[in-house]
């Protein structure tokens, strides 16, 4: 974890951003292969998709300044979607089954609720995936029973043989850093 609070968008420009690069991808790639299957591509094709997003991202995003008036998964939709109209005109093919649905990933509207929550839930989902292996057991557990669980702290304490300011405290700590982790990501 970086001792400064940027956001990853932001690390991205700096001059060694593999860490940051690192950290994007296995954040989003989940989520491009699942828009790129929801459009209707085959796995091998939504892999393919996939690369060649991430690929225009190596090249645009070391330059890409957040406007934080603006979305940035509207931003990432739209190079998926162009990359998969570059990919239709490159090849030549005839439009694959699902094209009706790509009109509907291109067309929703950056606060549309399903692709707000579906982008939430991917993104918050996997940073959480990432973000376990950096604290010790007994502190994600404590986390992750008080607030996903939505057990009582007292109750998650007793199991655990600590207090209950401890369970806060893991809590606050996770929370804190799942804050700091997508800042800027969620608009």
């Amino acid at each position: 974890m970086n001792s400064t609070p940027t956001t990853l968008l932001e690390r991205l420009r700096l001059p060694d951003p593999h860490d940051a690069w690192e950290r994007f991808v296995k954040l989003y790639t989940p989520l491009l292969f699942c828009w790129a299957r929801g459009i209707g591509l085959q796995e091998a094709d939504a892999a393919d998709l996939v690369q060649d997003v991430l690929t225009a991202l190596l090249q645009k995003l070391p330059e890409f300044t957040y406007d934080r008036q603006r979305s940035f998964r509207a931003w990432l939709r739209t190079v998926t979607v162009n990359k998969w109209r570059e990919t239709q005109r490159r090849t030549a093919h005839s439009p694959v089954t699902g094209v009706d649905n790509l009109a509907e990933l291109a067309g929703a509207a950056p606060d549309d609720g399903f692709w707000e929550e579906e982008y939430r839930t991917h993104l918050v989902g996997r940073a959480l995936e990432l973000m376990q292996t950096d604290f010790e057991p007994a502190t994600w557990k404590a986390c992750w029973e008080f607030v996903v669980s939505g057990r009582p702290a007292a109750a998650v304490a007793a199991e655990l043989g600590t207090t209950v300011d401890v369970v806060y405290n893991a809590k606050s700590r996770v929370l804190r850093r799942l804050r700091q982790e997508l800042e800027g990501l969620l608009e």
